[in-house]
């Protein structure tokens, strides 16, 4: 059985920064493209930032570009979301992914997600 198990999310100021985790269990994660989507409340799920497994090149969106970088710890079949300088439009369930790869419906596997919430 695959599961996907986020950690980490909560409350946090301003310009503060977060790290997400995201375990990953009954797959290898070195065999599929991850991701890190977010969905804020009223809005559609967003893709953040993806990595393909073939030539690790990375996608990421604008809006968190230079704030928040993914990494990956293959040892521990572990994917990170490091978030930086946040912001309340940061402000969302996070979810973590793995797939055939960076593309439209390109994940097969999903978290249940970690809410965020930047608040002062």
């Amino acid at each position: 059985q695959v599961q996907l198990v986020e950690s980490g999310g909560g409350l946090a100021q301003p310009g503060s920064s977060l790290t997400l985790s995201c375990a990953v269990s009954g797959v290898s994660l070195d065999e599929y493209a991850i991701a890190w989507f977010r969905q804020a409340p009223g809005n559609e799920r967003e893709g953040i930032t993806c990595i393909n497994t073939r030539d690790q090149s990375s996608v990421v969106i604008d809006s968190v570009k230079g704030r928040f970088a993914m990494s990956k710890d293959y040892s521990k079949n572990t994917m990170y979301l490091q978030m930086n300088s946040l912001k309340p439009e940061d402000t969302a369930d996070y979810f973590c992914a793995a797939g055939p790869g960076c593309y439209e419906d390109g994940m097969t596997y999903w978290g249940k997600g970690v809410p965020v919430t930047v608040s002062s």
